[in-house]
């Protein structure tokens, strides 16, 4: 199964804004200090709500997510590439990089009151409009002119979650303990 690391952006409701934002990112291209040439495809898509995405996805990186801490290191060094690109992008309302971040919160999950307490994105961009209508929500920074942001972390290798000689030994705690 892929894993897909991505620049996700929820552009509104008008199809022309993901489209710009699109081609403002595509074909962009890095090289990295470890070799690797790395190159964004976009993609711009409809929600359930009839809002408009762009998913700006680079080349050269795992498609089966971190396996290991060079892969995370790796895609954050992309993924901040990503933010800086992003700082100068065409209007958006919110934005997020990381793994399986399409469509991560939809605007009326995002704008939910429900939802305030649960914005612990790392990197998570929101418009000024929408920072204000959330009633600027703590832990966001200013990002460029007009946006605010939950500064990036980057991106975590877990082994406990690739390695199963370190799950089997997590278990034979656990079996001690009983």
């Amino acid at each position: 199964m892929a894993w897909i690391f991505s620049l996700s952006a929820e552009c509104g409701s008008c199809q022309s804004d993901a489209e710009r934002f699109a081609k403002q990112f595509n074909q962009i291209h890095w090289q990295l200090p470890n070799g690797v040439e790395s190159k964004c495809n976009t993609g711009v898509f409809q929600d359930s709500e009839d809002n408009w995405w762009t998913r700006v996805c680079p080349s050269g990186i795992s498609q089966v997510g971190i396996t290991t801490p060079e892969d995370a290191y790796q895609m954050t060094e992309i993924g901040i590439l990503l933010y800086q690109h992003l700082q100068y992008a065409p209007a958006f309302r919110y934005a997020l990089v990381g793994l399986e971040v399409d469509e991560f919160r939809t605007y009326s999950e995002l704008i939910s009151e429900n939802n305030h307490a649960n914005l612990n994105f790392s990197g998570l961009v929101l418009n000024e409009t929408l920072w204000q209508k959330m009633n600027h929500p703590v832990g966001f920074r200013v990002f460029a002119p007009g946006y605010f942001w939950k500064p990036y972390e980057g991106e975590v290798y877990k082994p406990l979650l690739v390695s199963s000689d370190l799950k089997e030994k997590l278990n034979e705690l656990f079996a001690i303990q009983a």
